[in-house]
């Protein structure tokens, strides 16, 4: 039961620090996207070996695919990608698409939030801002990963 709760756990919090620095100065750091990939092949490999391994890197290599391909059209932040692929590398192929459904749930909500709060509060969020009148989007990236990482130790 212990070991079950220690990956989710561990991912939460990396998770959770990305999130703060990306509210806080608009940057996913390099170096936690690294230690989300270190950490998530890690976990996948002492949980079932060179298959599972190998299906998480799988998704890693297909998060950071399209992360590129929508960080060119200009969708996605390059942080944004690296941290998305950083955090894959903790789910299998199988269960991408339900990171995806997650994350982009999460970012809906993050979306409307930050629409009403620009109107409440318009200075404090303004366009003239620079990046800080953006979308912190490794927020909802954060808690769209939480939440499966939860909700499949819940179901194991």
């Amino acid at each position: 039961m212990l070991s079950a709760l220690v990956w989710p756990s561990a991912l939460s919090l990396l998770l959770a620090w990305g999130a703060a620095s990306d509210i806080r100065s608009r940057i996913l750091p390099n170096w936690l996207a690294a230690l989300l990939l270190a950490f998530g092949l890690v976990f996948a490999a002492m949980s079932g070996g060179l298959e599972t391994l190998g299906w998480h890197a799988a998704h890693s290599a297909v998060a950071l695919v399209v992360g590129m391909g929508l960080f060119a059209a200009g969708v996605f932040g390059g942080g944004d990608a690296k941290f998305y692929t950083g955090m894959a590398a903790f789910f299998p192929l199988s269960m991408g698409l339900k990171l995806l459904l997650f994350v982009a749930i999460s970012g809906g909500v993050l979306a409307l939030g930050w629409i009403i709060a620009r109107r409440i509060a318009p200075t404090k969020m303004g366009k003239d801002e620079g990046s800080f009148g953006k979308l912190p989007y490794g927020v909802a990236i954060a808690t769209g990963g939480i939440a499966l990482a939860w909700t499949a130790s819940i179901a194991a």
